[in-house]
């Protein structure tokens, strides 16, 4: 009879055990009192809860391996760290664990480089977050980091948001059976909106009724970027013309616009 089988670095999936969670007390119980043998069977018995975690990280082109030995990592630092005196199961305190050891992992392996110094304020933000997780058994808000790291909130959010990982703009993120949604069907284009467009005949329209002068030194100053000085320069008068000269264009052109 053949058995369905996934090997990940090296271990069989379908044959990891799982623990209860009133044995999963017992083995936490003994490591305290210094039982060596306790936190091999733990982690063994939560091997399972890394699989479940990197399955949401298998579309980005990373090997399975790589992200279950990163889930491992977090899986230890998860017991290493977790409270019994707190009144949470340990699955709900190890996956948050787990899928920050994951981030960080893409993170390092971002093709789009970051500064040291946001990287190193970010990475600050992320142990602040984990000692939160652990103190509180909840996710912390963006204030109660700032807070602890003495630093504007804008800060600690834009540092944040440089180390995300990039996402493809063919990213599918709803599909009820038919064509699928991609992130760039919910990217809007301020360059390419209806009003923009009927902002610009309305310009095209109104320039229309300004002296060629007139036209020629909103062109120079607004189309082709140039200063007051420059377009004096260019057409022979003074600055002073030019600004009397722009300010009664402009001034002109508002009753067509």
């Amino acid at each position: 009879m053949l058995i369905n089988k996934v090997e990940i670095c090296g271990v069989n999936t379908a044959k990891l055990p799982v623990i209860p969670n009133s044995k999963m007390r017992e083995l936490f119980e003994a490591i305290q009192q210094g039982d060596t043998s306790a936190r091999p069977q733990l982690i063994n018995g939560n091997l399972r809860l890394v699989l479940s975690v990197i399955q949401r990280f298998t579309n980005r082109g990373e090997y399975v391996d790589d992200l279950f030995q990163v889930g491992c990592i977090g899986l230890m630092k998860a017991i290493d760290n977790f409270d019994l005196a707190q009144n949470v199961k340990f699955s709900t305190y190890a996956v948050p664990m787990i899928i920050g050891e994951i981030r960080r992992y893409l993170r390092d392996n971002n093709p789009i480089r970051v500064s040291r110094s946001l990287r190193d304020v970010a990475y600050k933000a992320l142990q602040v977050r984990d000692t939160l997780v652990n103190k509180h058994s909840r996710e912390p808000s963006v204030n109660e980091i700032a807070k602890e790291l003495k630093m504007p909130r804008e800060e600690v959010v834009f540092a944040l948001d440089a180390i995300q990982e990039p996402i493809s703009l063919f990213e599918p993120i709803y599909h009820d059976g038919g064509d699928p949604i991609f992130v760039m069907d919910q990217i809007s284009d301020d360059k390419n909106q209806d009003l923009n467009w009927l902002e610009g005949i309305a310009i095209k329209d109104a320039l229309r009724k300004l002296s060629d002068r007139e036209k020629h030194i909103l062109t120079l100053r607004f189309f082709d970027g140039k200063t007051q000085m420059e377009v004096a320069d260019e057409i022979g008068i003074s600055q002073a013309q030019v600004s009397r000269l722009e300010k009664a264009a402009l001034h002109h052109m508002r009753k067509y616009i």
